[in-house]
């Protein structure tokens, strides 16, 4: 069963051998999260000047792909078919678990290696806190995403609410975009995504900003980070994390064409971010556990 669903995951990310001998100048397989539910070519133009620039400073090629799921960038890790991943917060974790992932740049802005997750409602809503979300419809990503489900639901259970007895509705709408367009729509009464996200929609002209407010916004969330997988060797490993380290003075590199999680323009890359700061995504984890995503995705199919 176990090697039947890695299969069919290594299907869904596009991915049909193994990735990690780089001879004879084979292409490293970078895969990328996707992250606000956008199309495959527009988030691979997102990352495709940074991988660019690294391959002009290195002379290492890259072939970009975009998976289906957040689940399937772990099993594409760890299945041994992506040498390098764009993952989420919780996604990273996962994967370091099993010991496939270790920790290769994460990107800065402003100094900072942080964004944020969110709930939105509408501006007429009735509503003004989490806590008021009881009986209400409310719609979620992906169940693997840091910021449209594990910590939204988290601020759903700090709050005082347990998310399958008192919310009245769980949509699991599988991405940032989707849970958006479920509250644009009026599916739903309010939607956990992430700030970069919500602004995207936003600059996109896909949301009028004047219709709709913020109920809640999260803690500060460690950044979508990039990994590299544990099994490339160790020299490669140290000529990624140096052109990573560099990005912002690679040949043909302009500010601009530096993008991080959503397309957002971004500063560069920190190689040195301390893996430790991971663990606030770790308590969030324990916190919406294995037996709670069960209950809620079966309260999410029964409606």
């Amino acid at each position: 069963m176990r090697h039947w669903l890695t299969a069919a995951l290594a299907t869904l990310v596009g991915i049909a051998s193994p990735a990690l001998a780089q001879t004879a100048g084979k292409p490293l397989t970078v895969v990328l999260i996707p992250a606000d539910g956008g199309t495959e070519s527009g988030t691979i133009a997102d990352y495709q000047p940074v991988f660019n620039a690294v391959s002009r400073s290195t002379g290492i090629k890259f072939d970009l792909k975009v998976a289906q799921s957040y689940g399937a960038v772990v099993e594409a890790m760890c299945g041994g078919r992506a040498d390098v991943a764009f993952m989420g917060p919780v996604t990273y974790l996962q994967a370091q678990k099993r010991g496939c992932a270790k920790l290769l740049a994460v990107g800065v802005e402003n100094g900072q290696s942080v964004y944020y997750a969110g709930f939105f409602a509408r501006k007429d809503a009735p509503f003004k806190s989490v806590k008021d979300l009881r009986g209400k419809r409310v719609a979620f990503g992906d169940v693997n995403s840091a910021s449209s489900f594990v910590f939204p639901m988290a601020m759903v259970i700090e709050a005082g609410l347990d998310p399958v007895r008192d919310l009245g509705e769980i949509r699991m709408a599988g991405s940032h975009v989707n849970s958006l367009a479920a509250l644009v729509q009026g599916r739903v009464d309010a939607a956990a995504l992430s700030f970069d996200s919500y602004e995207k929609a936003v600059r996109q002209g896909a949301v009028d900003p004047k219709k709709f407010r913020v109920i809640a916004k999260s803690s500060p969330i460690p950044y979508p980070p990039i990994a590299v997988n544990s099994r490339l060797a160790p020299k490669l490993q140290a000529k990624l994390r140096a052109a990573f380290a560099d990005i912002a003075h690679a040949p043909g590199m302009t500010p601009e064409m530096i993008r991080g999680y959503g397309g957002k323009r971004i500063d560069g890359y920190d190689v040195k971010f301390p893996a430790a700061k991971f663990n606030v995504a770790a308590s969030r984890m324990a916190l919406v556990n294995d037996d709670l995503k069960s209950r809620i995705l079966t309260k999410s199919a029964s409606r």
